[in-house]
């Protein structure tokens, strides 16, 4: 099989493509972004494209599966504007050509409770991700919707750190256990394993069921 993969240089993004490389599943793995993710393998090919031009890469969304896990922050990105042109229009528009493309593949990692009527500006963003992608011409579609990511970030995000200390205390109590903090390789394997998934469609996976179908066969 041959994968691709935006947002390669994020938490998820990142153990997602050790996991491809060392799969024996897939033959090739091209990984589509701004920058660089400074190595090497004979499985992966990297494209350094310009979002805003799909002119420039579409004719090379070609494969089997399209793992979508990019994403930013609105202090990162300076305003919600930009949030989400990431999170969205970059999305949306790399999906829209992959579908023309004929790949038969999606595995988005979403939000919980993503809502396209939600009063809360990133549920809604989320929320009309999912539901301008589930249009598109897919034979497949996954969204996988964990909790609270915890991992090495090459940009630590301090509310994250804050809610994750508060979590795990609670977890260790037996309380909210439904909503524990998840690793990023957790939700990568999960994307992985929704790849090969046998069920066509629309599939979500939300909290606890990410931890289920991670540790699936």
């Amino acid at each position: 099989m041959k994968a691709l993969v935006i947002g390669a240089t994020g938490l998820v993004g990142s153990e997602l493509v050790k996991l491809l490389l060392e799969d024996d599943h897939f033959q090739n793995v091209l990984v589509f972004g701004r920058r660089s993710l400074g190595m090497a393998h004979t499985k992966l090919e990297e494209h350094i494209i310009d979002f805003n031009n799909p002119s420039g890469w579409i004719h090379l969304v070609k494969g089997d599966v399209l793992f979508s896990t990019l994403g930013t922050t609105l202090s990162q990105a300076g305003s919600k504007e930009a949030q989400y042109q990431v999170d969205y229009t970059y999305q949306y528009e790399f999906a829209k050509g992959a579908s023309h493309n004929e790949i038969p593949v999606y595995v988005l990692v979403s939000a919980p409770s993503a809502n396209p009527g939600s009063r809360f500006f990133y549920t809604r963003m989320k929320g009309e991700l999912e539901r301008d992608v589930k249009k598109l011409n897919f034979k497949s579609i996954s969204f996988i919707q964990p909790g609270l990511l915890s991992g090495t970030r090459q940009i630590e995000r301090t509310g994250e750190i804050i809610v994750f200390h508060i979590l795990t205390t609670l977890n260790n109590f037996g309380i909210l256990k439904k909503y524990r903090p998840i690793h990023g390789k957790t939700v990568a394997l999960a994307m992985i394993h929704a790849a090969h998934s046998k069920y066509a469609g629309i599939n979500r996976y939300e909290f606890e069921e990410v931890f289920d179908l991670a540790s699936s066969e």
